[in-house]
């Protein structure tokens, strides 16, 4: 008798802006961003402010990726000084096409999306990981954007980044509720103690979406200035 093909769900999956390595003691310590991501243990983690290389300063993503035995991909945004930063996504599953997408809102600090197509067990998931703007007009600009360009096909759709929106009623979250349905949103920012729900996850279809929980370990609450956003996929 033949055996039924394994099937990935539950998954976990999270998101955190990782405050490129620095916690809010002002240390930049890799190291701490690692045990985090071990205590977690997701199978797709969605990063923003990741260090990327260049001059004088490291590539995190390799090193997170080898601590996690994941797969990690680079979603380059923009360089200073030297320095690359971008978002990032690590996966336990292989990531068949990536895309990056360029959010960027006139003279403001370049934004982008990393869009990847996961292979699980049979199943594909499309994943977007991102990090909007500072301004209510920006973040706007940029959601319309993002939806224009994934709002295809059959494929589960997957969306999780820092969207940088405070307002429980701004026309950004308003938009992405049309569109995924309401999600629950518990605080993530500041660490130390979180107040804004700066931090989210979305998937369509929504009922796919199991449950959502802030990752509050002692070294979560110190290694960057958001805590972990995590959730639970079902099939």
């Amino acid at each position: 008798m033949s055996r039924a093909p394994p099937t990935p769900w539950p998954l976990t999956v999270a998101t955190w802006n990782i405050h490129a390595g620095v916690g809010i003691d002002r240390h930049f310590a890799p190291a701490r961003i690692e045990t985090v991501l071990q205590e977690i243990g997701a199978d797709i983690v969605a990063l923003q402010e990741v260090p990327l290389g260049g001059e004088h300063w490291p590539n995190l993503l390799p090193h997170l990726a080898r601590a996690t035995r994941m797969v990690g991909v680079d979603g380059f945004t923009f360089s200073v000084g030297g320095r690359r930063f971008g978002n990032a996504i690590l996966s336990r599953y292989p990531a068949l096409i990536t895309r990056r997408i360029d959010i960027s809102f006139g003279s403001r600090e370049p934004r982008g999306a990393l869009d990847a197509d996961i292979y699980c067990h049979g199943h594909q998931l499309r994943v977007i990981a991102t990090h909007l703007g500072l301004r209510a007009a920006e973040r706007r600009a940029q959601v319309a954007r993002l939806l224009q360009v994934f709002d295809t096909g059959d494929m589960p759709v997957l969306l999780m980044g820092d969207v940088n929106e405070w307002f429980v009623w701004g026309r950004t979250l308003r938009t992405l509720v049309s569109h995924f349905q309401r999600v629950p949103a518990p605080a993530t920012f500041p660490s130390c103690m979180p107040m804004l729900a700066l931090d989210r996850i979305w998937i369509r279809p929504r009922h796919r979406l199991v449950c959502v929980r802030v990752h509050s370990s002692a070294t979560a609450r110190i290694a960057s200035d958001h805590r972990p956003l995590v959730a639970t996929i079902g099939g």
